[in-house]
């Protein structure tokens, strides 16, 4: 195997897609694509961008849902990325990004209540997490917001869970995966870790 040594411009090695919903100073929803973020237990880490709308909301009102779409769902977050609930726009996205609050209409999907907190879902995402903001600082540069968040409720689409249980059943699950700036799905299973709740070989 030979290395080389490069310098990329981003560094998303593949991270699941997420669609963070918040609410706007004004009472509307703010729904944004995102892929950085990552579980500690029950908190999940996100980083966003510190001057858009969702950083602003997550500060004054610290609620959020992280809805995980599923692959065939690209188009949709693909419809809301180069949009911004922010205006006027941040300097620096004003090249390729143009406001809109709208944004469920804008990318075919549909609002529903959340059971704990006040930003709705996202009804078409088969995994949803109602979370509340414990802790937001900036990144080491000030260019993010480093936000961890407490998920207070789990919903999950009834095919994807294992009958009978709490526990997401791994071969009917795939999130949606950012690869460089590329969308895919997973592939197909290579093996499953000694610590899995949902091993496929029982008794081996």
């Amino acid at each position: 195997m030979t290395h080389l040594t490069i310098e990329p411009s981003i560094l998303y090695v593949g991270t699941p897609v997420a669609l963070l919903t918040t609410l706007n100073e004004d009472g509307t929803v703010n729904l944004a694509p995102m892929s950085s973020a990552w579980a500690l237990g029950d908190v999940v880490v996100l980083g966003v961008g510190v001057s858009g709308q969702t950083a602003m909301n997550l500060r004054a009102r610290p609620e959020v849902v992280i809805n995980y779409p599923s692959p065939d769902q690209w188009k949709s977050v693909e419809l809301l990325a180069p949009l911004t609930a922010a205006n006027p726009v941040p300097a620096h996205k004003q090249p390729r990004f143009h406001h809109e609050r709208a944004k469920f209409a804008a990318a075919g999907l549909t609002p529903v209540p959340s059971e704990l907190i006040a930003p709705p879902r996202v009804a078409e995402c088969p995994l949803q997490f109602e979370a509340t903001v414990d802790h937001a600082e900036l990144d080491a540069k000030g260019n993010f917001l480093i936000t961890q968040a407490r998920v207070v409720r789990v919903h999950a689409a009834q095919e994807i869970v294992v009958p009978g249980t709490s526990h997401i059943a791994p071969a009917a699950w795939s999130p949606l995966i950012y690869n460089f700036r590329h969308y895919y799905a997973l592939g197909p299973e290579l093996g499953e870790s000694f610590r899995t709740e949902t091993p496929r070989n029982k008794g081996k």
